[in-house]
């Protein structure tokens, strides 16, 4: 008698906040590389929320029916662009995102796509960042963390100013390719807590 694993795809969430998207090569390419993927739902938090009137419950909704979060944003200023703190201050709520009765997002993975202008050699601590991007990531980690979520390392394509139209390409091909390992349902996302970044899970 043959006995069948039942394998339920994961569903991934990209919350896209660029408030300069269509004037940047490089995230245009990484989005249209993933936005036919069956799996995968883009929320383009700008194009959503100009007057950054953002609709909590709707966006409540979207994070209760996926299974992988991405914040999906630009290196500004150390942090990310102002409308993705806003979404997180008022969508991650006391009492449903975190707190002793928050445990609307308990359990589900997140992790940052992150696009810098800077070489990942200025984001060293001998660089001209002095710190390394994990650290300017710990407030986000921090927050997956009070959210009981998982949080994973990072994608980072860095060095945009330059970057050759070759190795952007072979960048979102590993998107593609990460997008679709997360969603199989047979795989264990632990299994990449030990990378600097998830750049370097290539599959063939």
């Amino acid at each position: 008698m043959l006995h069948f694993t039942l394998c339920i795809m994961r569903k991934i969430l990209i919350l896209l906040a660029h408030p300069k998207f269509e004037l940047s090569k490089v995230n245009k390419v990484l989005i249209d590389s993933v936005k036919n993927l069956e799996s995968v739902t883009i929320n383009d938090l700008y194009e959503s929320y100009p007057d950054f009137n953002i609709d909590l419950e709707k966006e409540k909704e979207l994070l209760s029916n996926h299974d992988i979060i991405i914040w999906h944003h630009p290196i500004y200023w150390y942090s990310c662009p102002p409308l993705l703190k806003q979404w997180i201050d008022l969508v991650l709520e006391i009492g449903w995102a975190y707190g002793p009765t928050g445990n609307a997002l308990s359990g589900k993975y997140i992790f940052n796509t992150i696009t810098s202008g800077g070489s990942s050699e200025a984001y060293q601590k001998g660089g001209r960042n002095r710190f390394s991007l994990k650290e300017f990531l710990i407030p986000f980690e921090q927050t997956a963390y009070l959210c009981k979520m998982n949080y994973l390392p990072p994608f980072a394509v860095q060095g945009t100013h330059y970057i050759s139209a070759s190795d952007l390409q072979e960048q979102a091909l590993q998107y593609v390719n990460l997008l679709r390992f997360l969603s199989d349902g047979a795989f264990m996302p632990e299994n990449l807590l030990h990378l600097e970044l998830l750049n370097h899970h290539i599959i063939a």
